[in-house]
C-alpha cells in the first residue's frame, strides 16, 4: 500500500481556477503555466518536475463566500485539482497540506463535487480484473448508503452495471482484449474518446483500456 503508485482528482469551488494555482504553486514552490484549452487548464509544475492541474469541470456548481452566506459564482469557480503520480508513503503529507492550503484560501466542496481515485491498474490480470467488477458490482448499495454519494452527483458515478457484470461472469473471459470488448459493448461513441459514456460509473475501466493502466473510483463525496 505505502509505495502503490495512485493520483487522486479533488473536485471544489470558493475559489478560482488562478487563485487555487497560486496557492499550490506558492507551497510547493513551483510555477504557473496558463494553458489556454478548452478546460482553462492552469499547470503547477514542481521543483521535482511533476504537474499539478487546475482544470474548470462542468458538473460542478459554482459558489463563492459572500460573508457568511454561499452565493452562485460564475465557472471560474469551477476548480478540479489533477495530480501527478503519488505515493502514500513520499507523498501523503504533502497532498494533506496542499488541501488544506487551498481550504484555508477559501476553497470548499459542494453537493455537486466529488473526488476520483486512480489507482495503479498495471499489475491486473483478466482474472484480477473480473474479481474486482464482481466485488464493486455485490456491494454497490452499501458502497452508496455508506459513501452518502449525492444525489446530484449520480448522473456521473453510476452504479456497476448489472448486465455488464452478468456478460463477464457467464463468458468468463480470458484476457483484457475480451473484457475490453464487453465494457464497450452497446456504446456507439468512439472508444478513444477521453470522456467516453462508460467513464461515468463508480468503477471506470475506460482510462484502464485506453493506455493509462489506471482504475478509477469515482464514488467518493469531496471534502475540503
Amino acid at each position: 500500500m505505502f509505495t502503490s503508485r495512485f493520483g487522486i482528482e479533488i473536485e471544489f469551488t470558493g475559489i478560482t481556477r488562478n487563485d487555487a494555482a497560486k496557492v499550490a504553486a506558492d507551497f510547493l514552490n513551483g510555477t504557473v503555466t496558463h494553458t489556454g484549452d478548452y478546460y482553462d487548464t492552469k499547470k503547477v509544475t514542481a521543483p521535482d518536475g511533476r504537474v499539478w492541474k487546475f482544470m474548470s469541470d462542468g458538473s460542478i456548481s459554482c459558489q463563492k463566500k459572500q460573508g457568511r452566506q454561499k452565493v452562485a459564482a460564475t465557472r471560474d469557480y469551477s476548480v478540479e485539482l489533477v495530480s501527478p503520480i503519488l505515493t502514500y508513503r513520499e507523498d501523503i503529507e504533502i497532498l494533506q497540506e496542499l488541501v488544506r492550503q487551498l481550504r484555508h484560501a477559501g476553497g470548499f466542496a459542494n453537493n455537486s463535487c466529488g473526488i476520483h481515485i486512480h489507482l495503479n491498474g498495471s499489475d491486473h490480470t483478466p482474472r484480477s480484473i473480473r474479481n474486482f467488477m464482481n466485488i464493486i458490482a455485490s456491494k454497490n448499495d452499501l458502497f452508496y448508503k455508506a459513501l452518502q454519494i449525492a444525489p446530484e452527483r449520480m448522473s456521473y458515478c453510476k452504479k456497476m452495471d448489472s448486465l455488464l457484470v452478468e456478460k463477464i461472469n457467464r463468458r468468463k473471459p480470458k484476457t483484457m482484449e475480451a473484457i475490453e470488448s464487453l465494457w464497450y459493448e452497446g456504446y456507439s461513441e468512439s472508444t478513444s474518446r477521453h470522456y467516453h459514456s462508460s467513464r461515468y460509473h463508480f468503477l471506470n475501466l475506460h482510462s484502464f483500456f485506453t493506455g493509462n493502466q489506471t482504475v478509477e473510483l469515482r464514488g467518493f463525496n469531496s471534502e475540503l
